[in-house]
């Protein structure tokens, strides 16, 4: 059970056990997750350096086309598992355009901000990966119920944000650098990160139970999917903090 929408508590149920090599393994998925990353970030640059070297308004189309296909190629990925060694890193690409466009913007207005925005969303990565591993934090279902509540309430309340913008309506504490803004933002970066440990939990199981090969790749999609989340509520975070300086 996670608060992830790619890695829920279905993802796992009908798919048939494997051995050996043809078996999912932790490894194998930190290596598709290293695939991932990388593909992240080539396609980041793509749309970064056009940013910077004058060609602003050729950025914009590529930076909303990511994020709408990869919003597309995310659900195909969640409906259809087997199909995630080629859709995952589709994903990747889509949304590294996205994630270079948008964060060459606030980069340019606030420099600095992306590598702070890096090096604390991995900073995150390795240091709940460790209290995972060592016992500090432990995906107990007590916990799971609590994040997956959370992450609810969260997406509930991005999608009314998103209707009433269109009505013209604005919802100060979510976009405003108010203390109250502040302060949301805070907590919406501590239940993304929460969901890593849930993350890891469940590839752990996954690996125990003897998945299937190809679901290294989903199961490392949905990882992904977490860390381009917190990278963004970083960010967002960051770019709060700066202009109240």
């Amino acid at each position: 059970m996670t608060g992830n929408p790619a890695l829920n508590q279905n993802t796992f149920t009908g798919v048939q056990s494997a051995r050996g090599a043809d078996a999912m393994t932790i490894q194998g998925t930190v290596n598709k997750t290293s695939i991932l990353l990388l593909l992240v970030v080539i396609a980041a640059s793509f749309t970064w350096r056009m940013y910077f070297t004058g060609e602003e308004s050729a950025v914009l189309p590529w930076t909303f086309g990511g994020a709408i296909a990869g919003f597309v190629v995310g659900l195909v990925t969640c409906f259809k598992k087997e199909w995630s060694p080629v859709t995952s890193p589709l994903y990747a690409i889509c949304e590294g355009l996205f994630i270079g466009g948008f964060s060459s913007i606030l980069d340019a207005r606030y420099p600095g901000i992306v590598l702070q925005a890096v090096m604390l969303t991995f900073g995150t990565l390795a240091a709940l990966l460790g209290a995972y591993k060592t016992g500090l934090i432990v995906a107990s279902d007590k916990f799971k119920r609590g994040v997956i509540a959370a992450t609810g309430g969260i997406a509930l309340l991005y999608v009314a944000t998103l209707i009433l913008g269109f009505f013209h309506v604005q919802v100060p504490f979510i976009y405003g650098s108010s203390p109250i803004g502040i302060g949301f933002s805070i907590v919406v970066v501590i239940i993304a990160a929460m969901n890593l440990v849930i993350d890891f939990d469940f590839i752990e199981t996954g690996a125990e139970c003897g998945a299937p090969k190809y679901l290294e790749w989903y199961a490392a999609f949905g990882l992904l999917v977490t860390l381009v989340w917190l990278y963004l509520e970083i960010i967002r975070l960051l770019a709060k903090l700066n202009r109240r300086n």
